[in-house]
């Protein structure tokens, strides 16, 4: 079996001058959830010590809060059992910027943090996932869904420029996998003839999937006949993409991006009389929730989720019911993977028979045993109801669920 203890010391020994800390190191966020305490390492009680970072402020807060809020249930539900696993949360905001995600992670190692639940969002998680690796911090990502975030991945000219990070995993799927995974649905449940594909070419998230979904598209046989891009400073007017491709006659639209730029596809789209089938990924998650934006317009856009607040099993519904009463809305599916995020390390940990006074260090390179061990599975709101496994690479082994939007809900799309 693989010896976690050995390889990952020396593979931090050659990473450390790699870390981004030179490049990303600034002012401290002041906007931390909680007050740094001292550094230990360790926890002095019967508690581990869990950080959490994410956006809680600014355009990508809706993300953040619900895997702020997910996580805490899931911790207050662990501590009221009164096990031997019990857990402190400390989330601190990043507002979505890699320099202050960076300056969270700090914060949290003065803490006293020993696992790491976070980042939320790809470009802070690929430079946190960074430290992490070097300080040898084990790190689970609810939603962090780029490879670079666990690195070992070949890009799309076939060449690894990130080695493996072997203390991040993720509870999210990769992009390539969303984007492949996409295209077969597509593709088996025959929902478009011509496609067209909507992405931001300024965006590691939404390239990473686009490039996975043209693949697959191609290899399955689905005709895409438009393909546009937007960047983060354009994504306003996109009158010149819709045309492309309502010109093209595609009926089928794919958008690997987040919620905010499709509300205005899809209000830009019905201005012009376009109307295609819409089918998106878990950014679209949120869609719901855009102010000002008019939600019988998202009514039938489709996406590949692997959490329904709708599922009517009872632990869905017994985490909706907890969750709306903590944030007075309905949990997405980013809130869902935190909640899974916290049980499984509190499974793992269970099986590793590490306690909290042992060094954050031991810590990580028991919890990576036990996640890459083959024997190891988690089954939660997130797996369809069957049991998750991880391989070596930090990816996690689930089943989406396609959706679609009826009557301002998410529904099951063979239902």
């Amino acid at each position: 079996m693989f010896n976690p203890s050995m390889s990952r010391r020396t593979l931090v020994a050659g990473l450390v001058g790699l870390s981004a800390a030179g490049v990303l190191a600034g002012c401290s966020n002041d906007d931390s959830s909680s007050s740094a305490g001292s550094s230990s390492g360790s926890a002095s009680g019967a508690t581990f010590k869990i950080g959490g970072i994410g956006p809680t402020t600014g355009a990508a807060a809706i993300y953040g809060n619900a895997v702020k809020n997910g996580a805490q249930i899931a911790v207050d539900e662990i501590n009221a059992e009164g096990g031997d696993i019990q857990f402190e949360l400390n989330f601190q905001d990043d507002e979505n910027d890699a320099e202050r995600s960076v300056n969270a992670y700090n914060n949290l190692k003065d803490w006293g943090m020993q696992i790491l639940m976070g980042t939320v969002t790809t470009t802070p998680c690929v430079a946190v996932s960074s430290e992490t690796n070097a300080d040898n911090m084990f790190q689970i990502t609810p939603s962090g869904s780029s490879t670079d975030v666990i690195g070992g991945q070949p890009d799309a000219d076939g060449n690894i420029s990130t080695p493996r990070k072997e203390n991040v995993f993720q509870m999210c799927f990769t992009d390539p996998n969303q984007g492949a995974a996409s295209a077969q649905y597509i593709s088996e449940q025959a929902l478009g003839t011509k496609i067209a594909i909507i992405y931001n070419n300024s965006d590691t998230y939404s390239t990473g999937i686009y490039n996975s979904f043209k693949a697959e598209a191609e290899a399955d046989g689905l005709e895409i006949v438009s393909e546009t891009t937007f960047t983060d400073d354009s994504a306003t007017d996109f009158s010149v993409q819709l045309n492309d491709a309502k010109n093209a006659g595609a009926d089928l639209v794919f958008l690997p991006i987040y919620y905010t730029p499709i509300s205005l596809i899809l209000t830009q789209a019905n201005q012009m009389g376009y109307a295609p089938k819409w089918f998106g990924v878990d950014g679209m998650d949120g869609l719901l929730t855009v102010e000002g934006f008019d939600t019988s317009l998202a009514e039938g856009c489709m996406l590949l989720t692997p959490f329904v607040a709708t599922a009517e099993d009872e632990a869905t519904q017994d985490f909706v019911a907890k969750f709306e009463e903590v944030a007075s809305e309905t949990p997405n599916q980013f809130a869902a993977d935190a909640y899974d995020c916290i049980y499984a390390l509190k499974s793992a940990l269970e099986q590793a028979g590490v306690t909290p006074d042992t060094d954050y260090s031991d810590i990580c390179d028991a919890l990576v045993e036990v996640f890459t061990s083959g024997d190891f599975s988690f089954t939660g709101l997130t797996t369809a109801g069957e049991a998750a496994t991880w391989s070596d690479t930090g990816e996690i082994s689930k089943q989406p669920m396609g959706m679609v939007i009826q009557d301002g809900v998410y529904m099951p799309l063979d239902a």
